[in-house]
């Protein structure tokens, strides 16, 4: 996550969603930087709600704009999936080297999945709060000129990035019986990804 108080602008950072690229060439710019533990680097809307905002709205500002990105929701599931087949991961119970990414969905859509397949839901991370917090600009993951244009305006300043946590190369194949059950069964995600228009603008949901 990253804090630029004078921007007024937070940047929350989605688990699979390229952030740690802008981290890194940002970071230093920042007036604030959380890049440990994963349980505060990667904070969800909730967990910024409780324990960022109130502190930040006090000191920064209440008209703070929130920022994150949201991958396509079949290809996040397989970035996942392909992250947890580097060789240092092999003969974890977080290793997906042992299943087939059909698998790896369908694992990921029962009610308590193995722990390699346990990886949550954007839609889960996003969700506006009851009190009024959400995310103010979503972009798609997919358009990384879109987000670069926005943040080099909002910062005034440019900067370069360079590819982080790069996963292993596979092939990803995803049978039409599995991408129909995971249409059905996480709806919210799907939804939230076809409502992200050009310039950060979407329609928040429901997760």
């Amino acid at each position: 996550m990253l804090v630029f108080s004078t921007a007024k602008l937070v940047f929350l950072s989605v688990p699979k969603t390229g952030t740690t690229a802008y981290e890194e060439a940002l970071k230093d710019h920042a007036s604030m930087w959380v890049g440990a533990p994963p349980e505060l680097k990667h904070a969800p809307v909730f967990r910024y709600n409780r324990f960022f905002r109130p502190v930040l709205e006090k000191f920064v500002g209440q008209d703070l704009t929130v920022l994150a990105v949201m991958r396509e929701p079949v290809s996040w599931l397989g970035s996942w999936y392909r992250y947890r087949q580097r060789g240092e991961v092999r003969g974890h119970r977080t290793s997906t080297h042992e299943v087939s990414f059909d698998g790896f969905v369908e694992e990921y859509l029962k009610g308590q999945s193995a722990p390699f397949a346990n990886v949550g839901s954007q839609a889960k991370f996003l969700e506006p709060q009851k009190n009024g917090t959400a995310v103010t600009h979503l972009f798609r993951y997919e358009d990384q000129a879109g987000l670069k244009a926005f943040l080099q305006e909002r910062l005034s300043m440019t900067f370069e990035t360079q590819e982080h946590n790069a996963s292993p190369k596979k092939p990803l194949e995803l049978s039409d019986k599995i991408l129909e059950r995971l249409r059905r069964k996480m709806p919210q995600d799907f939804m939230l990804y076809n409502s992200i228009q050009p310039g950060g603008h979407y329609t928040p949901v429901e997760a």
